[in-house]
């Protein structure tokens, strides 16, 4: 396994200064936004794709520090209701994939996106609830109107350019959790993969270690996140929770740094599921802890993974 960082953290710095950055941490790889929610702050893909050779000198300056893009992340809603809204996230994810190609990396990662209700709608519609009974209605009209069609075209895309996707499973979008997931996987094909990040699975009372187990083989990326639980405002509330992200101390959960959600013990057997299900790829840091400046909490991110990431490869039990 190797440890990683998502670029948004530091995408104050230039480019190379956040590769020399990552490097003097230890860091391994660095997943680059490229659009979408993640910006593009260090990866324009129509200032690169028509220019193979700024692609060559892009590549190089990576190699230069030691480091190899795990990802490029385009996280967008292409599914939104709005016509401009979804050709915008479209055109970026479409981009996306192009670029990870030129890059030599196999690996994009976005959201699901979320569709309306109806052809007439203006915003998203996230259906969780079976009852009234018109929320089947509408889920059904999603999922066979728009979500498996539109990915179905987009993951060919994405084949046609030996690109995998990597859904983040994130509430409020049609792909949340394992279920879902595997129902667009089974849908689409295997171009269709998971990045599994546990902050969205711990406040929906998901075990992630079990999650790890349901996804086998089709983890394609991991964001290292963590969420903490208020248990009195769960207990009052529950987590179905809309209080901005910045009401830490009212909010039911809030994201924060790994290990100061769930500690150490969580995160071993999170690491030791992913090894044992054949997972040997990246842990990419995701900040967005309100506590910490993103500079404490990545690098308190980066000490805390290197105590818990699997580096070698398994082998035989022995001495050596």
């Amino acid at each position: 396994m190797k440890l990683g960082v998502m670029n948004p953290i530091i995408s104050n710095l230039s480019f190379e200064d956040a590769l020399k950055y990552l490097s003097s941490l230890g860091v391994q790889t660095i997943e680059i936004g490229a659009g979408g929610y993640p910006g593009n702050a260090h990866l324009k893909p129509e200032e690169l794709l028509p220019y193979p050779e700024k692609i060559a000198a892009y590549k190089k300056l990576v190699s230069d520090y030691g480091l190899e893009i795990s990802a490029v992340s385009c996280h967008g809603n292409p599914l939104h209701p709005q016509k401009a809204i979804a050709e915008k996230f479209d055109k970026e994810f479409r981009n996306a994939i192009l670029m990870a190609e030129a890059l030599g990396v196999d690996t994009v990662i976005g959201f699901s996106g979320c569709p309306g209700d109806c052809e007439n709608s203006l915003y998203p519609n996230w259906v969780v609830c079976p009852w009234p009974t018109d929320n089947l209605k509408i889920l059904d009209w999603q999922w066979n109107e728009k979500i498996i069609p539109y990915w179905t075209e987009v993951g060919a895309f994405a084949k046609a350019h030996g690109v995998k996707i990597a859904f983040e499973m994130h509430p409020s979008f049609a792909v949340y959790n394992p279920e879902t997931l595997l129902r667009l996987r089974e849908a689409v094909g295997d171009v269709i993969g998971a990045n599994f990040d546990p902050s969205h699975l711990f406040w929906q009372g998901i075990d992630p270690v079990e999650a790890i187990r349901a996804l086998k083989g089709a983890i394609y990326h991991f964001h290292a996140k963590d969420t903490c639980i208020n248990e009195r405002n769960t207990a009052i509330n529950g987590v179905l929770d809309t209080k901005s992200y910045g009401d830490i101390e009212n909010r039911s959960w809030v994201f924060r740094t790994v290990g100061y959600g769930h500690g150490k013990e969580v995160w071993n057997r999170m690491v030791s599921m992913l090894k044992a299900t054949g997972y040997n790829g990246v842990l990419s840091i995701e900040h967005e802890d309100g506590l910490m400046t993103s500079k404490e909490g990545l690098e308190k991110a980066v000490a805390f993974l290197k105590e818990v990431i699997i580096f070698d490869d398994g082998g035989a039990s022995g001495w050596f």
